[in-house]
């Protein structure tokens, strides 16, 4: 039986064989996917991003079984970063998640960026799919520590939380630009340390300046103690009434669109991509084309140009 029946049959070693294989490039992994395709787009997915340090794992715990206590089934896609160069990582952050481990209702996986950049790692949406097929009714991902540029978990993600920590130094510089523009919902989280009340008021006198129109969401800013569970149902809540805010003002159409729109495109990029470079480095001359480029015998431009050339002639034979 295929790994996608058995998946829709509640299935969960075959659910996390095939993350597995997602997470390695399986080109088997594909064939199950289009099977899951269908099946998928019920799930809410939140993401939870912010710089590291900031408590995202133990506030992910948090929320974990703060949604267990509502009766809903919760997926984690917990992201860890690469070593630049060894190429392993720790995958650790289930650790604090460990008490979810014998609940049946939790499904934790853990994956490496594995050099990509963005916070979030290549194969995270295709296994979020697959926790949408397995029927988790929230799927939560919690991206790596990130900088004010890395925030593709907002192009995912239906609700996604900054969660910030008073005491970086300089809170305006670690608050604004790209990280103020993604977030729906603000989390000041360790509130009990000195300076949380004033990092909470910097950040929504920030958000205030932001120019939005009548009827868009406006994103408000909660304060939590994550290592206490304090203010995590708080946090649902708002979590809860973005959503219905999506789906109430019919933004939930235009989100769909674009995200639908990117993943077409990723892969598509992806696969041209690879129809290219394969045979170029089987035959030798993707080496020959590095070689004449550092030795400045020609220019990148002119390589791309007769390379595509080329491509475009044998679709004409």
């Amino acid at each position: 039986m295929p790994l996608a029946e058995k998946i829709l049959a509640g299935d969960i070693r075959a659910a996390a064989r095939l993350m597995r294989d997602i997470d390695d490039g399986f080109e088997s992994a594909h064939d199950e996917l289009k099977s899951l395709y269908p099946h998928a787009g019920k799930a809410y997915l939140i993401g939870i991003t912010g710089p590291p340090g900031a408590g995202k794992s133990t506030l992910v715990d948090q929320i974990t079984a703060e949604y267990r206590k509502r009766g809903k089934r919760v997926g984690i896609v917990a992201i860890d970063p690469t070593s630049p160069f060894t190429g392993g990582a720790i995958l650790g952050d289930r650790i604090r998640m460990n008490r979810h481990a014998d609940d049946e209702g939790v499904f934790i996986r853990s994956l490496a960026t594995r050099g990509y950049l963005g916070g979030i790692s290549r194969s995270t949406g295709d296994v979020a799919l697959v926790m949408d097929a397995m029927g988790m009714d929230v799927v939560i991902i919690e991206t790596v520590g990130v900088g004010q540029d890395e925030v593709d978990i907002v192009r995912m993600a239906h609700t996604t939380a900054v969660v910030m920590v008073p005491g970086l130094g300089d809170d305006i510089q670690a608050i604004k630009a790209g990280i103020l523009e993604i977030g729906d919902v603000f989390v000041v989280n360790k509130a009990d340390r000195p300076d949380a009340d004033r990092t909470a008021r910097e950040l929504g006198a920030m958000l205030d300046m932001n120019v939005r129109k009548d009827g868009d969401w406006q994103p408000k800013v909660l304060k939590t103690e994550a290592s206490r569970g304090t203010g995590i149902d708080l946090l649902v809540d708002e979590f809860e009434s973005h959503r219905s805010y999506l789906f109430g003002s019919g933004a939930i159409d235009r989100f769909m669109a674009e995200k639908c729109a990117r993943i077409f495109m990723e892969i598509l990029k992806e696969r041209l991509f690879a129809e290219v470079m394969m045979p170029l480095r089987a035959d030798g001359r993707f080496d020959c084309f590095v070689d004449d480029l550092v030795g400045r015998r020609t220019d990148p431009y002119t390589l791309v140009d007769t390379v595509l050339a080329e491509r475009a002639a044998i679709r004409e034979e």
